[in-house]
């Protein structure tokens, strides 16, 4: 009997671990069920072990997951802010939202302490270092703080003598360099201050060396270019400057974005420098606004006269003849919106700040003047004036 039972020990023994066997691979089978929900995206032919968090491709092995963000460009981040279905909403999304909530809050709070952002946007440094700009005639414009010309600009203003400082930059393309000096007198000519770059004798023997190609050529083959500002990117023009000239009249009417960049260029690649048109200052189209000082006094005239009820084409004529020189508009005022309504140069961003004043010098033709006068009213009476 006692050898029986020994018998059948070994049995029941063999059988339970037969059932633990099979349990366990039955619990394999349950968990890589779950884990491979399908075949591998990326090869096809081993069962999937990983999903993309971003695009939720199927892959099975770690050079699948490279291969498949080398194909796809996918970053393998996921988007916290996508649409998840409510009958899909569970603990885990809650918590991810949560949490991206959390980081949003943390980013404004710093943000909202950083100085940069803090800071204002114009000092008293900057207006007036483009007060005295516009009174040589040149538009200076900034960036803001966080660029890197902006924190770079050593640009000031002398109030004694009444000049700028400039900081300047000079690029030698023909020789991929540049370099920055500071402090630049604007009553330096162009050739003082390339003097001490590719002079042949009197430059710095460490210039010297990095710009050989403009120290060997003459003074004849070489021009210094400036950038035109507020352009669009796909016309890019270029301002010639005359080496003879001091800085302040080189830049005058032009406009610069924090200090002046000029372009030195050997003669071999001043066609890749496209010229803008000549720049002409205000009193030069004076000329163009003489030509019409009849039809001014005359729209002039209609503008200030009694209501249309009682005006007729005599009254229109004989006041347009007693317009003395004292109350004729100034010549100045009219050259000046002469400019101004020029055709505008293609590729040209037109200032914000001019298109609000050009939009108050033309108004709509059906709204009122004042005495309850439209424009086209003014336009028939002044037709009754030239017949």
């Amino acid at each position: 009997m006692y050898a029986s039972f020994c018998r059948e020990t070994p049995q029941m023994s063999s059988l339970e671990s037969q059932a633990e066997r099979s349990s366990l691979e039955e619990e394999q089978k349950t968990i890589q069920s779950k884990i491979s929900l399908s075949d591998c995206g990326v090869c096809g032919s081993g069962k999937a072990k990983y999903r993309c968090p971003a695009c939720l491709t199927h892959s099975c092995s770690l050079l699948c997951v490279k291969k498949h963000k080398e194909d796809s460009g996918c970053s393998g981040v996921r988007n916290k802010t996508a649409f998840v279905a409510l009958s899909h909403f569970d603990e885990m999304t809650l918590l991810s939202d949560y949490r991206f909530l959390e980081d949003t809050g943390r980013f404004s709070d710093g943000a909202s302490r950083d100085g940069l952002v803090r800071a204002p946007r114009t000092t008293f440094k900057i207006k007036l270092l483009a007060a005295q700009a516009r009174k040589m005639n040149i538009t200076l414009r900034f960036l803001p703080l966080t660029f890197t010309k902006r924190r770079e600009n050593s640009t000031v203003f002398n109030p004694r003598d009444q000049m700028f400082l400039w900081h300047l930059k000079l690029m030698f393309p023909q020789s991929s360099s540049e370099f920055s000096q500071r402090r630049v007198p604007d009553g330096h000519t162009l050739k003082q201050i390339l003097t001490a770059y590719i002079h042949p004798t009197e430059s710095d023997p460490v210039f010297c060396q990095k710009l050989k190609m403009y120290v060997n050529a003459s003074s004849d083959d070489v021009k210094v270019f400036m950038k035109a500002e507020g352009r669009k990117a796909n016309s890019v023009r270029y301002h010639e400057l005359d080496t003879e000239k001091s800085l302040k009249d080189n830049l005058r009417f032009k406009m610069l974005i924090e200090y002046p960049v000029l372009h030195v260029v050997l003669r071999d690649h001043w066609k890749d420098y496209p010229l803008k048109g000549p720049a002409e200052p205000v009193s030069a189209c004076a000329g163009f606004a003489t030509k019409n000082v009849g039809i001014d006094r005359q729209k002039w005239a209609v503008d200030h006269i009694s209501p249309p009820s009682v005006q007729t084409g005599t009254n229109l004529q004989t006041a347009a003849e007693e317009i003395s020189p004292e109350t004729e508009p100034p010549l100045e005022k009219r050259a000046k919106i002469g400019v101004e309504e020029e055709e505008q140069e293609e590729g040209e961003i037109l200032d914000s700040s001019d298109e609000e004043e050009k939009v108050e010098r033309c108004p709509d033709e059906n709204v009122p003047l004042e005495n309850n006068t439209s424009v086209n009213d003014v336009k028939n009476m002044q037709h009754g004036v030239d017949q």
